[in-house]
């Protein structure tokens, strides 16, 4: 067992590598746009963010998960046609659908609100949704064929490319936030570049019509429960637009995404527990692996998010190279919202582990429902509480809906796969999460969150992880001999 744990371990931290190198890279664009956008400019770019985010879903419809579910179980000599069944399908639909697209661009426009004068926008928005639907599934065969190395290089290129073209863009030729979305384009533009020997290599010109029936069968089931899942990920935008304004939305968008790095965390994970779970699906000790690994990630990104809601304050008002801070002033009025933001991305994680006995059993088509309720639970909690909290509510609706997520897929997940999880350890970590999220915010609100306090909240909570014994100094050790040492 601690072999195969080891394995997701060392694959995760490649994945995690070119995530941390490259997602740190591209959160280096947040304080640059900070510093360079006003509230309203960061609103208006995350609003047509938000919608391109819709369109991502559409534009795949669930190919790439049912071209792993099926690739990773196809015969080697197969594999060519399954690859080649889902990425000309997907080619014709995503031309099919970029054209539509560029039909009714007028409506598109007025629809995410793009000033009249960069009417260009919505072009780069098509190129960049064609580039990046192509790209899915070869970056999803890298992933299933375990070669996270070359999949690490081409995604950190791509966001080396981004942040570089961005900032000579903005700062050497004066765009506006038409640069944010050339330079989208290009880095796009690269990955499919960079892929294309993957492509030409096992791509046969011809689609399996009985192949494209099973992934279709498999896939779009899976598109509501997406389109849900990303309703939960970005409705809250034009919610907090329509409801305030687009300062506001900047503001709370701005601190959103410090959230970030528990985010950077669980995508990391994801890459490889994908791939892994469906490789190990057959083990005799499969069920006893995955909840091994719940505990253990749950442990780990616990501790992430203590360090990280307790010092943001400190990180991101600290000073560099004379006033420039990590995030500029005007937007540090928000900085409340982000331990319930690094919250919710914890229940989310919870959400990514549960999604093995899904794809294991093949019941897709119980994703609508549990993000379709989570999705609901977002939408009324942020037309509730926006109003009267403001961006706090945004973060609370994000917190909720992802509890609703974490929750509902669990019961789902536990009634056709079932698995034996550590619920001592797991309830008594979840307990701590949510004490320290109410000690934080008693604090924060009765001004009492000095420095001090913070040092005390946090030896207080890692101190507990012994005391209610979560874990061990025994294990402590074990792990560290076996999964570091080797």
């Amino acid at each position: 067992m601690f072999e195969k744990i080891k394995q997701l371990s060392k694959e995760t931290l490649v994945y995690g590598v070119s995530n941390i190198i490259g997602r740190f890279l591209n959160f280096l664009l947040v304080p640059f746009y900070t510093h360079v956008f006003a509230q309203s400019q960061f609103g208006e770019f995350s609003l047509v963010y938000a919608y391109l985010s819709f369109f991502n879903i559409l534009f795949i419809y669930g190919m790439d998960a049912a071209f792993m579910k099926y690739s990773s179980i196809a015969k080697a000599e197969r594999k060519k046609t399954v690859f080649s069944t889902g990425l000309l399908s997907v080619l014709i639909s995503t031309t099919v659908f970029s054209t539509i697209l560029f039909l009714v661009r007028n409506s598109f426009r007025e629809l995410v609100k793009i000033d009249i004068t960069l009417e260009s926008i919505v072009l780069y928005v098509i190129l960049i949704l064609f580039l990046d639907t192509l790209a899915l599934i070869p970056f999803a065969n890298l992933r299933l064929e375990n070669r996270p190395v070359k999949f690490a290089v081409i995604k950190t290129g791509n966001i080396v490319i981004n942040l570089i073209l961005n900032i000579v863009l903005i700062v050497g030729y004066d765009y506006g936030i038409e640069a944010i979305f050339i330079s989208n384009m290009a880095a796009s533009g690269f990955s499919l570049v960079m892929l294309a020997p993957e492509i030409v290599g096992k791509l046969e010109l011809k689609i399996s019509l009985p192949d494209l029936k099973q992934m279709l069968k498999f896939a779009l089931p899976y598109l509501p429960g997406s389109f849900a899942a990303m309703l939960v990920q970005v409705i809250d935008v034009p919610i907090i637009e329509l409801l305030t304004n687009k300062e506001t939305l900047g503001l709370y968008r701005a601190n959103y995404k410090i959230g970030i790095v528990i985010m950077l965390f669980v995508s990391m994970f994801n890459y490889a527990w994908q791939p892994f779970f469906l490789n190990n699906a057959k083990s005799a000790d499969a069920k006893e692996l995955f909840s091994k690994i719940f505990t253990i990630f749950l442990i780990l990104v616990s501790f992430i998010w203590v360090v990280l809601s307790l010092f943001v304050d400190e990180i991101v008002r600290y000073k560099l190279f004379g006033d420039f801070t990590i995030i500029e002033a005007q937007y540090h009025p928000g900085l409340f919202i982000v331990p319930a933001i690094l919250l919710a991305y914890v229940f989310y994680g919870a959400y990514v582990n549960f999604t093995a006995g899904i794809y294991i059993k093949e019941k897709t088509k119980y994703f609508p429902i549990v993000t379709g309720a989570a999705a609901a639970v977002n939408v009324v909690t942020n037309l509730l509480l926006v109003p009267r909290i403001g961006i706090m509510g945004g973060a609370l609706a994000t917190l909720f809906s992802y509890i609703v997520m974490a929750g509902g897929l669990y019961v789902v997940s536990q009634k056709f796969y079932p698995i034996k999880y550590e619920y001592d350890k797991i309830i008594k970590v979840i307990s701590l999460l949510l004490i320290t999220t109410a000690v934080y915010y008693y604090c924060y609100y009765n001004d009492l969150l000095n420095i001090g306090v913070k040092i005390i909240v946090l030896v207080t909570f890692c101190t507990s992880f012994i005391v209610l014994k979560i874990i061990s100094i025994k294990e402590i050790k074990m792990v560290y001999n076996k999964l570091i040492k080797g």
